[in-house]
Order: structure tokens, then C-alpha cells, then sequence
């Protein structure tokens, strides 16, 4: 990661907490009620790919991919608001879990392989 990435975060969850700050939000904005509200958004996505096909999916119309575009926004606007809220440095914690993913699926064992760690 570069740092003008994670300043573009920073700047990010500045503006998401200014934005929540002057509506009086923050009172609302608890771990709690961030995390449902991602959950709730989550499964908005789901929506637009429910009953599609694996390569329906993978081939939107522009009008499709606009509204899963702006669902995804609002997982990430929660997920950072969220993190922001906890004081979880996300891309730490991000890298963090690559490093146990790695450790978990190695390359010899999972390479082309759906599976969980579990089945590893």
C-alpha cells in the first residue's frame, strides 16, 4: 500500500465521521448498529445476483452494475465507519489477515481448489 492510499482512507474516514458528526449521527453510529447496518447492505448486494448465472454475474448491464456499484460503497462507507468507531487500522488488519491466509491455503494444497480452511 502506498501512502497516498492510506491517506485517501484517512481523508475518507474524516469526511464519513464529519458527515455523521454534523446530522448529530454519532450517537447512532455504535459498533453495534454499524456492523447490522453492513449486514443490511450486504444482502442488498446478494440481491442483484440472486438467480443469475455464474457468467451473468460477471457481465452486469451498465444500469446493474451502477447499483451494485453504490452497495458496495455503502459496505465499504460501514465497514470504514465501523473500524473508525473501534480505532482498527483496517489495512493493518487487512495485511494481518492475508498473512494468516497464507499460512492457512498453501499454494500446494489449494491451488485451483475451492475450499475452506477447514478442508485444507
Amino acid at each position: 500500500m502506498t501512502d497516498s492510499t492510506q491517506h485517501s482512507i484517512d481523508r475518507l474516514q474524516a469526511r464519513l465521521k464529519a458527515f455523521a458528526v454534523t446530522r448529530d449521527w454519532e450517537q447512532f453510529h455504535s459498533p453495534k448498529n454499524l456492523s447490522m447496518a453492513l449486514i443490511a447492505e450486504a444482502a442488498e448486494l446478494v440481491e442483484h445476483f440472486q438467480w443469475l448465472t455464474q457468467e451473468q454475474s460477471r457481465n452486469l448491464p451498465p444500469e446493474k452494475l451502477e447499483e451494485v456499484r453504490l452497495e458496495l460503497a455503502d459496505i465499504f462507507i460501514f465497514t470504514l465507519r465501523c473500524a473508525e468507531r473501534l480505532d482498527i487500522d483496517l489495512i493493518q488488519a487487512a495485511n494481518d489477515k492475508m498473512d494468516r491466509n497464507e499460512e492457512r491455503f498453501p499454494v500446494e494444497k489449494v491451488k485451483g481448489k475451492a475450499v475452506r480452511g477447514s478442508d485444507c
